[in-house]
């Protein structure tokens, strides 16, 4: 799930190959402005990781070049991670958890509506490492405290790994993945939108519409 004031970077999905990328981000670059601030940090993200010609490119793209630099479970803030999880209530769950957390630092906000997309992503687990071995009880499933599983996070990432395939912490019996590139990413496309609102919590998830998923 994404937020729905991110919109698609279309500039991703415009091209076939790296070639193609640079050739009209730099001719883009020349009349558009903002595109710096669309695109994000491209120093973040090889360019040879960047699965041009997939449906949904920039979707795959925008965790690594648009970095939270409060960071995650699995990133300190100095690099992006692609985090996918297997039902759709399970990233309700865990974007809910997240958004709660933040919005209640805000306390003047009383009432608000949150849209998002739902995302199906489609992508190659094969070199993912495997932390579903590992109890539940383990530092790096800790609610709150992120210290071990960033610790985690930065090895993979210094070490090229695809990513990690792990437990839910917000979802019983869900399984996450969090992507250290997108490179083995092959179709990402929107099916819903929802929504969530705010009261001084999250209320209540509504779910907005469905949209007909297109095959390949």
């Amino acid at each position: 799930m994404i937020h729905s004031k991110f919109p698609p970077i279309g500039l991703f999905d415009d091209v076939a190959d790296a070639d193609e990328f640079e050739a009209l981000y730099t001719l883009q670059a020349l009349t558009n402005p903002r595109l710096r601030n669309e695109v994000g940090d491209l120093g973040l993200l090889p360019v040879d990781e960047i699965p041009f010609g997939i449906r949904g490119c920039s979707y795959a793209t925008a965790p690594f070049t648009h970095v939270n630099p409060n960071g995650s479970r699995f990133s300190d803030g100095s690099f992006g991670v692609l985090y996918v999880a297997d039902s759709l209530s399970a990233a309700i769950a865990e974007v809910k958890y997240h958004q709660q957390a933040y919005w209640q630092k805000v306390p003047s906000l009383h009432f608000e509506r949150f849209v998002f997309r739902g995302l199906k992503c489609v992508f190659d687990e094969g070199g993912c490492r495997d932390a579903l071995t590992l109890a539940r009880t383990h530092a790096i499933y800790h609610l709150d405290a992120y210290h071990a599983s960033r610790e985690l996070g930065g090895e993979l990432r210094r070490s090229a790994s695809v990513g990690l395939r792990y437990h839910s912490v917000r979802y019983e019996g869900a399984i996450c993945w969090a992507l250290m590139t997108p490179q083995y990413v092959r179709d990402v496309i929107q099916t819903t939108h929802l929504e969530m609102i705010w009261n001084g919590s999250i209320a209540q998830v509504n779910r907005l519409s469905a949209i007909p998923v297109q095959q390949k």
